[in-house]
């Protein structure tokens, strides 16, 4: 098996990975403002470093694998103001929807999940730090970082420029410098805040992951605070320009992490997932009419680098593609495992140690599912094989996270309970028929059950159906 190597955002190349410490890795990953339901963009970040999660694994690291929530927002006190609810109303909510989201997409539990609102502590202990310093000052609105202390800002990015600033946001007279940022902002009437040493406000969001990473994750006698960083490419700048500062000036310049990884933005049809352009697919719906499954396998087939464009079309002649796994795990149903396929899994985790090559591990998969049914049309009673072939399945699902599912249950989703139940007795009845010799009616019973867009299948384990 090769070394893990990955694709640093920063240094732009793909560099061998090497932990900072023994073999434990410590991943942050920017995770969502809860304010309303995951959206497309929240999946693709969320596979992408699952999967990261899932390689690591492979490779006998222990992982720490952290996702934070921002649970204080000004899209958050909108919604509270919007709906009449609390804070906590809303973002329990939310939080609860992201998690289920989460799990119907197979991404493995984070080790850890901070809450903004419950480190407020480590967010006013880095800013009080920063205002002793003189690195941050106050304003009449707020406490800022003032980013011309820091000589190393715009090192992430490498495209810092009066244009990309947050001064076009954050105009402000009083600010020392347009590209400087709030660390906290003062309350205004009927906003949500909190008490400080520096005024009465709440954070502002960029201080959240620095104080997160450094309360809960940072190492203090190595060069970087954390293995590696992770989130959407729109957060490269400001957000994480603004977070490596922040990180570096309130630690005697130790840097945030010593990788930085970057998933690529969702389109939907050709146009960047916005809500502004009213596309933005909530998850929420897509799942209504495909299984997390299909929606995770669809978006695992192209690199997490990229930018993926999602429609309907591709994300339908995916499933077909993932549909032909779940055919072969049905010729191999009920057998016992044995021993994973040696190729098939170096393959695949050659393909996944190159900067998370899924292209080419599922083209491996691709090439597996061909192989073992040609063996089985050649010998459909070979045990061994099919042995072979539920560790392989096993194996899939360890490190890419699909393939999961029962095989005749994989084929029935989107089909309610009362439905089935109908489908049940329909084939309990044929099953009656044919033991009688009354064909016609078995036959009609057939008719009835393709009326209802289902297929049915005879096999030495009874009756299996599934929907077309």
């Amino acid at each position: 098996m090769s070394n893990l190597v990955i694709y640093d955002s920063i240094k732009k190349q793909k560099l061998p990975f090497e932990p900072l410490k023994n073999n434990t890795v410590k991943v942050y990953v920017c995770g969502p403002t809860v304010y309303d339901d995951s959206h497309l963009g929240h999946a693709r970040s969320a596979i992408a470093f699952d999967l990261l999660h899932r390689v690591l694994k492979a490779n006998n690291y222990e992982v720490i694998m952290t996702k934070n929530f921002t649970d204080i927002d000004d899209k958050i006190i909108k919604k509270m103001y919007e709906t009449n609810q609390t804070l906590d109303e809303i973002t329990t909510t939310y939080i609860n929807a992201y998690k289920a989201d989460m799990r119907a997409l197979n991404v493995l539990d984070n080790t850890l999940e901070p809450k903004a609102t419950k480190n407020l502590e480590a967010m006013k202990n880095m800013i009080e730090n920063l205002l002793e310093q003189d690195i941050a000052y106050k304003t009449s609105d707020g406490v800022y970082f003032d980013t011309s202390k820091d000589n190393s800002y715009g090192s992430l990015s490498k495209k810092f420029d009066e244009e990309n600033s947050q001064a076009r946001v954050e105009e402000n007279k009083e600010k020392r410098n347009a590209a400087d940022f709030a660390l906290w902002k003062y309350a205004k009437e009927q906003d949500v805040s909190f008490e400080s040493s520096f005024g009465l406000g709440r954070p502002g969001w960029h201080i959240e992951c620095s104080a997160m990473i450094k309360e809960h994750l940072a190492y203090e006698d190595t060069p970087y605070q954390i293995d590696i960083h992770a989130g959407g490419a729109d957060l490269l700048f400001p957000h994480h320009e603004n977070e490596a500062a922040q990180s570096r000036c309130s630690s005697n310049h130790q840097e945030l992490a010593k990788y930085w990884m970057h998933n690529g933005f969702v389109n939907i049809d050709g146009e960047k997932m916005s809500k502004s352009l009213g596309n933005s697919f909530f998850l929420k719906d897509v799942l209504k009419s495909y299984s997390g499954e299909v929606v995770r396998f669809y978006l695992l087939t192209a690199h997490y680098k990229t930018d993926f464009n999602f429609n309907e079309e591709d994300l339908i002649s995916s499933k077909k593609r993932l549909d032909k796994l779940y055919r072969l795990k049905k010729r191999v149903y009920g057998s016992a495992a044995s021993t994973v396929n040696k190729e098939l899994k170096e393959d695949i985790l050659n393909s996944l140690n190159d900067d998370l090559n899924t292209s080419k591990a599922i083209a491996s998969i691709d090439e597996m599912i061909n192989t073992a049914n040609e063996k089985l049309n050649a010998n459909p009673k070979d045990k061994n094989l099919k042995k072979e072939l539920i560790a392989d399945f096993m194996f899939i699902d360890e490190v890419l996270g699909f393939g999961q599912s029962d095989a005749y249950e994989y084929f029935q989703f989107g089909i309610n309970e009362d439905t089935k139940n109908k489908i049940e007795d329909l084939i309990s009845k044929r099953n009656e028929a044919k033991k009688n010799k009354d064909f016609e009616a078995a036959d009609k019973i057939r008719e009835e059950l393709t009326s209802m867009d289902i297929s049915i299948m005879d096999t030495p384990n009874g009756v299996v159906w599934e929907k077309n």
